[in-house]
């Protein structure tokens, strides 16, 4: 009998990670944000927990991209720091970061993901994939949301974050970004796939607290 091809390493993280995914993109705040039942004050919030994530994600990009596990993901197109500032400019006015604090889960995975960027690339790579493909794949929901609810520009001030302008075929894009996920897997022993897998897992884990945080925030959301 022939040998069977191997799983793809991207299809054995979204599969096994699919119940962590689910959790997080169901949660309250999200299915209360995405049916227009909160405030601009609720997107403006998510916008600048999501500011202290991004911040940690693309904090050591230039490092990241020396290493040859990460090199390749490291693409400027994705950096999403500046857009998010755009955004909580327009949101809460030019000095959006007065009041802004990181919520204690938000904290918890700014924490993770620095030690990872850090420490463990491998790890890093698993948060790296659930935040940008993310961003490429659901959020666009959120910017259309956005734009329909609170009247942004299409893809103006307001939903900047969700718009990779330099990406020009996200179908594309996701697909080249999945074939090197796949040669990442290759390149590393059982172990360290387990672990990764596990970091995966754990990556919506830790999207999911911070929007459970933001559900206490919120009486709607409660």
């Amino acid at each position: 009998m022939p040998t069977p091809e191997p799983v793809p390493f991207s299809t054995v993280l979204r599969t096994a990670s699919s119940e962590e995914h689910a959790a997080a993109e169901h949660s309250s705040f999200m299915s209360h944000l995405l049916g227009g039942r909160l405030g601009i004050e609720a997107y403006a919030d998510l916008t600048g927990q999501l500011w202290y994530v991004y911040r940690a994600l693309e904090g050591r990009a230039e490092q990241l991209a020396e290493h040859p596990l990460t090199g390749p993901f490291m693409d400027r197109a994705l950096l999403r720091t500046a857009a998010i500032e755009a955004d909580l400019a327009h949101l809460r006015g030019p000095h959006w970061r007065d009041g802004l604090a990181p919520l204690p889960a938000t904290a918890a995975y700014v924490a993770r993901v620095e030690e990872l960027a850090a420490d463990w690339p491998g790890g890093y790579l698993a948060h790296h994939y659930t935040r940008y493909l993310g961003d490429l794949s659901g959020g666009q929901i959120i910017r259309g949301v956005a734009e329909k609810t609170w009247g942004f520009e299409r893809k103006g001030d307001g939903v900047r974050f969700y718009v990779f302008e330099e990406v020009g075929n996200p179908a594309a894009f996701k697909r080249a970004y999945r074939e090197k996920l796949d040669a990442a897997g290759l390149a590393m022993d059982e172990m360290e796939r387990r672990r990764v897998v596990e970091e995966c897992k754990r990556a919506f884990v830790l999207n999911g607290a911070i929007f459970h945080d933001l559900d206490a925030r919120y009486p709607l959301s409660a």
